[in-house]
């Protein structure tokens, strides 16, 4: 992936090399992606998507674990402290939740969603290892988990299918579903259509921009239907 992207572009270089794999052979859901949504608004939403904290691989847990331990003046200097922020769920790892009252959570949170934050919020909930990486002169996401900076975008073969498509959870459509629960992507503000929203692609330029180098396929050109 490295040579295609001429990365990495995160501190997770693995994780890219998968990623590239998977991008490069992936199918696109032109139709999920000319669904209308609105960019984050973290003073409304209030992180409504890192609720729950995020599933993190080895290489993750180790990649956060250097970032806290290597820059706690800085992260103190947002007011963010934290002896325990990673744990274990499984065999796989996670960012630790703690509870929130309902003034740290939007007006609309999901009834369903548990009412928690991801440890690595601050009080004006923006995402901690996102804004070390900026004062420290990385790109972003650097040290962000894949997961996270990739929502409300999934990569997952469909049913009957070897083949990764690339699409967006929505209502009826939404792999985190089960009895009792509508779902995860389909229900966070930057996942639900809204008529005064883009087309998904041109909202989500960002994250299709950096997929794009990673695996050096253009995905924005591929899904606004322009010419190769």
């Amino acid at each position: 992936m490295t040579d295609a992207g001429r990365g990495p572009f995160t501190a997770y270089p693995g994780i890219e090399e998968t990623l590239s794999c998977q991008l490069r052979e992936a199918a696109l859901d032109h139709e999920a992606f000319t669904m209308r949504l609105k960019a984050c608004e973290l003073p409304k939403c209030r992180a409504t998507c890192c609720h729950d904290g995020a599933l993190l691989t080895d290489e993750e847990m180790a990649g956060i674990e250097e970032a806290v331990e290597g820059n706690r003046d800085l992260l103190a200097g947002y007011g963010w402290t934290a002896e325990r922020y990673l744990t274990m769920n499984g065999r796989q790892g996670r960012t630790v939740t703690l509870e929130a009252g309902d003034k740290a959570l939007a007006e609309d949170f999901p009834p369903h969603f548990p009412k928690t934050r991801c440890v690595f919020l601050d009080p004006e909930h923006r995402c901690v290892l996102q804004r070390l990486a900026m004062d420290t002169a990385r790109h972003p996401w650097w040290w962000k988990p894949v997961s996270c900076w990739m929502h409300p975008l999934l990569l997952r073969p469909p049913a009957g299918s070897d083949r990764p498509l690339l699409t967006l959870a929505r209502p009826g459509q939404d792999p985190a579903a089960k009895g009792g629960y509508p779902g995860f992507g389909s229900c966070t503000p930057c996942g639900v259509e809204t008529a005064d929203g883009l087309p998904a692609w041109q909202t989500l330029k960002p994250e299709l921009e950096l997929l794009g180098r990673i695996s050096g396929r253009d995905l924005l050109r591929e899904l606004s239907g322009e010419e190769s």
